[in-house]
């Protein structure tokens, strides 16, 4: 058999069975207006805002089914009971594998109880996923901010600073260079031919001119507002 006949003959027959499997739904709103009797393909699409290949693609996943008059594609009333509860959950975000569980657990529903109890299971886990990548965007967000604030600050800084290259002295501003590079107090102190406490002292300095709690910031401090340059 062909491949395109294969897909054909699966796709019927999970529409077939899509169409007797489900005894209770859960309440979901339904689209206004919908049309009486069965209902085109276009008019499925309008009504839940979605594209003909989405309806094809539940189609192919068993989750509706549909019928033809000649060569229209129709939708039953109970096709439109099913996506208004996929379409609940396409707009929470939920994966298609997803959905695809919850609607066969409600296959297995035995009453209407049954099958609002597994629906609002499905609801809250995907609020638990919800969650947590909303306090992954916060977190993330709260990152971004720290990052401008900072930024904004030292552009501030830059503009307005008394502490600019001309509140340091020569030596400051010779341990601040030697800063960038990297060097330690000891190695400081050995190329500004001072000992390594004053060397230690003149960082010390130069930190609080900053108004840095330490050396990397004043480094980060230094290069960003152009009182030092990096190769």
């Amino acid at each position: 058999m062909p491949d395109g006949s294969k897909r054909l003959f699966a796709a019927a027959k999970l529409a077939s069975e899509a169409r007797a499997r489900y005894r209770f739904l859960p309440a979901a709103a339904l689209p206004p207006e919908l049309p009486n009797g069965p209902i085109a393909i276009a008019d499925m699409a309008n009504a839940f805002g979605v594209t003909h290949r989405t309806l094809h693609f539940y189609q192919e996943k068993g989750l509706i089914s549909a019928d033809r008059i000649g060569l229209m594609r129709v939708y039953g009333i109970e096709d439109v009971l099913r996506m208004a509860v996929i379409n609940v959950c396409r707009e929470t975000g939920m994966p298609i594998a997803v959905i695809q569980e919850l609607m066969e657990e409600l296959h297995r529903a035995e009453t209407q109880e049954d099958a609002e109890e597994v629906f609002h299971t499905a609801l809250y886990a995907r609020k638990r996923e919800l969650g947590g990548e909303a306090t992954t965007i916060q977190r993330q967000m709260q990152k971004v901010n720290d990052l401008l604030d900072y930024n904004s600050v030292a552009e501030t800084e830059r503009l307005n600073d008394n502490r600019d290259p001309s509140a340091l002295t020569d030596q400051e501003r010779r341990c601040l260079e030697k800063m960038v590079e990297g060097l330690t107090p000891a190695r400081i102190a050995k190329a500004l031919d001072i000992k390594t406490e004053e060397a230690q002292a003149l960082e010390a300095s130069v930190i609080k001119k900053f108004g840095s709690s330490n050396r990397f910031q004043t480094v980060a401090k230094a290069v960003l507002l152009g009182i030092v340059k990096t190769e």
